[in-house]
């Protein structure tokens, strides 16, 4: 027995430039086998004993950053601890993540009997060193084991996929896929073995696709665990570049529709492993209490699934595939496989312009809500779905490159169609409103301003659809401004006069308003939850009641009322008294008028991590001012007042070092307000003179930042500016804050060259 243990260096295979993908992996698993086999060695290689590698590590898949998995099997004769001492101790030197268990074959099969990881751990038995009888009788007596309790097992299994695929959504739509964990990631290919070992069923013809798949994903995550140095399944947005590069394609958008195709091919390959083992495990005593269900016009509901009659001719009946699907996704299930490839193969191309019917059945799918995502899916897996919708292929995986989307562009628009879906009732019109959901981004497959592409396809789209000269124009105006209500709700004054009427004059019918709102909500809550929140949803549902009222004919001063200052404040103002008070999520701050006080409340508020949703300012002739911010916490509710009224005592006294304060904050906490997962779109700086009758509306889009809107703020006070209203809005990484100011002499900042040294000025401010 040598003196001293050996050494590993992982390195030099981890950087290896001519490895990569399962290659890489099985060359890592090699050194680790020679590593582990002469710690085996130096531990005295005892009779009655082997090491043996289980889970990952047994499939002799290690990637760089993965756990080594050990048992140290033995036959109890014995004291194992100090053997494996001698070998978990270098494993632990060597700064790599081990997981480890030393049992006897009776121990690992009664642990295996109750626990399912363990229990499919064991099927990836491995020997590395020592006794090979033992690793034998532990590997066949694991498999014989799951065999003989395959179905209490494999329910287990099965809840166990269903749950991660809830958890960890879905590789081919993410934009930032668990390609492990996720539905069509890596643990979907080892559950659809795992499945197989229980010999229950016999599996689809799919091996070879998901055998190339699944090494399509064991490169990335390879290549994920290179690039990062961390072990991970998550491919973020800020390591896709990275990864693309490293893997040879042209760009992180190539790289992630490889991701999606492999990751559809191993869920279509696992959705019917699992249906197939469903069937088995109901039995037939289920079987003989379903029958068929005749579902007219060529169709039957059998076995649960959707089947084709016989006699059914998808080549005579252009409506069948639609017809098929429609339902399949009222009765929340699947069109049964066979059935399926006899419409791929057969099915009759539809007519143009579509038929009453066919249009009729189109939007009845979408209308049944989030079972048609599954239908529509099924429909594109086999070329269905393009030959009814051509202009779906360039959006099919399509990433989108913002922190604030959860989806690819195509799932984008199946979720916001099945949420529109159940705000049917908010509209005349159902059809348009489901139909205009998934189509309003369907200009992003092409370059350009994806509206302006999109108003174009949309308007040659309706024609064939069997939509008449009035409902394609309603549609152009759906994707024309599907963005109109929520921007103009966080961007813009809703009590300006100029703001009610122009929204007015944009929709022009109370209809195309409703559908708007409808499509508006379903958008945004299909996009994140940084799309969507009660105070949009609240300043959205305010627009839309103000241009309703002037789209039925009332006047617009009716709802637009001056609200603010407020008597009460007027009243406190009128006595010069200061005051700093914290309510709710509210703020009101009245003291006497001086350049930057603005600055100096959005500062506090920044160094105690509160965000500005909006703010509203005012001046008296006697010099007072009165500013309320309404404010988003982390913390409570209640929101913690008083901290911020404190410092902003000492702040509007000249006592607090305010720019010095919020930069040693962003120091302690980084730059940037939050990561920066997506290359950020440059600052701009814009003006609009025609949104407010009264002031000049200033609109600056920029990356977040701790203390960003005070920087800019101050920056404009610098510029004598006169805050009179701010509305911010945050997505994801970046902001959209808009200010409603005056120039020193009370009027709009319409000199040319006044603007530019703001917009130097703002820039100058983001930047710093």
């Amino acid at each position: 027995m040598d003196a001293t243990p050996p050494t590993l260096d992982r390195a030099a295979v981890v950087t290896d430039p001519t490895l990569s993908g399962l290659a890489l992996c099985q060359a890592l698993a090699r050194q680790m086998d020679g590593f582990v086999a002469d710690l085996y060695a130096h531990a005295g290689s005892p009779p009655g004993v082997a090491l043996v590698a289980v889970g990952g590590y047994g499939r002799a898949e290690l990637s760089p950053q993965s756990d080594i998995d050990l048992l140290l099997l033995h036959d109890g004769k014995r004291d194992i601890a100090p053997i494996a001492e001698r070998i978990w101790y270098p494993i632990w030197d060597a700064k790599l993540k081990l997981g480890h268990a030393v049992r006897t074959i009776k121990e690992a099969l009664a642990l295996a009997g109750d626990d399912l990881e363990t229990a499919t751990s064991l099927l990836s038995c491995r020997l590395i060193a020592g006794d090979r009888d033992l690793a034998d009788e532990l590997t066949g007596k694991a498999l014989l084991q799951w065999r003989k309790k395959a179905k209490r097992f494999v329910a287990s299994l099965a809840r166990t996929v269903a749950e991660r695929h809830v958890d960890a959504g879905e590789v081919a739509f993410l934009l930032e896929p668990d390609l492990k964990q996720g539905r069509g990631g890596l643990r979907d290919a080892h559950a659809i073995a795992w499945a197989d070992a229980a010999d229950l069923v016999v599996l689809p013809e799919d091996d070879a696709a998901v055998r190339k798949a699944y090494e399509v994903l064991l490169g990335v995550r390879v290549e994920l665990h290179r690039v990062t140095g961390r072990l991970g399944d998550r491919l973020s947005l800020e390591d896709q570049d990275a990864v693309a590069e490293r893997l040879g394609h042209t760009d992180a958008d190539e790289l992630m529709r490889a991701v999606a195709a492999a990751a559809r091919d191993i869920a279509w390959a696992s959705d019917e492993v699992w249906h197939r083992i469903d069937a088995v495990l109901a039995g037939p005593r289920l079987a003989r209490l379903t029958r068929d269900k005749d579902l007219g016009h060529g169709l039957v509901l059998r076995d649960g699934d959707v089947h084709l009659h016989n006699d059914a001719d998808p080549a005579q009946d252009p409506a069948l595939v639609l017809r098929a699907a429609v339902a399949a996704a009222r009765e929340r299930t699947r069109i049964e496989r066979k059935s399926l490839e006899r419409l791929a193969v057969h099915a009759a191309p539809l007519p143009t312009p579509w038929t009453p019917e066919i249009r009729e059945l189109f939007a009845s799918l979408l209308l049944a809500g989030e079972p048609a995502i599954g239908v529509v899916e099924t429909l594109d897996r086999k070329g269905l779905w393009v030959r009814i919708l051509p202009e779906w292929d360039p959006v099919r995986c399509r990433p989108q490159r913002n922190a604030y989307h959860t989806y690819t562009v195509d799932r984008h628009l199946c979720v916001t169609a099945a949420n529109a879906a159940a705000l049917a009732d908010r509209v005349d019109r159902p059809d348009l409103l489901v139909v205009g959901a998934l189509l309003h981004d369907i200009g992003k497959g092409h370059p350009g301003d994806h509206t302006v592409v999109g108003i174009d396809i949309v308007g040659r789209m309706g024609p064939r659809m069997g939509f008449g000269p009035e409902d394609t124009a309603v549609l152009q105006t759906m994707v024309r401004h599907h963005l109109l209500l929520p921007d103009v709700a966080t961007r813009r004054d809703l009590d300006d006069d100029t703001t009610i009427t122009s929204v007015a004059d944009e929709v022009g019918d109370l209809g195309t308003l409703y559908l708007l709102h409808a499509l508006c909500v379903a958008d945004s809550q299909a996009t994140g939850p940084a799309a969507w929140n009660g105070w949009k949803a609240e300043l959205v549902r305010e627009l839309v009641a103000r241009a309703a009222h002037v789209l039925a004919g009332g006047a617009v001063s009716e709802v637009t009322a001056e609200g603010f200052p407020t008597s009460a404040q007027l009243e406190r103002m009128a006595a010069r008294e200061q005051v700093v008070e914290g309510a709710g999520d509210q703020l009101l701050v009245i003291a006497e008028d001086r350049p930057g006080l603005f600055s100096r409340v959005t500062g506090v508020l920044a160094l105690h991590g509160f965000g500005v949703l909006d703010a509203n300012a005012a001046s008296s002739e006697e010099g007072m001012a009165v500013e309320v911010f309404r404010v988003t916490s982390d913390v409570g509710p209640p929101i913690p007042w008083d901290g911020v009224v404190r410092d902003l005592g000492a702040a509007l006294d000249g006592r607090l070092a305010l720019a010095a304060r919020l930069a040693e904050r962003a120091e302690r906490y980084g730059r940037r307000a939050v990561r920066t997962p997506a290359p950020l779109a440059p600052t701009r700086v814009l003006f609009d003179n025609s949104a407010s009758a009264s002031a000049t509306v200033l609109e600056v889009h920029a990356p977040d930042a701790i203390g960003l809107l005070y920087r800019i703020t101050r920056a404009l006070a610098d510029l004598d500016l006169d805050i009179r209203t701010a509305k911010i809005q945050t997505l994801g990484a970046e902001v959209v804050d808009a200010f409603y100011v005056l120039g020193r002499d009370g009027a709009k900042i319409t000199d040319e060259q006044h603007q530019r040294e703001i917009e130097r000025a703002v820039l100058f401010a983001v930047s710093a």
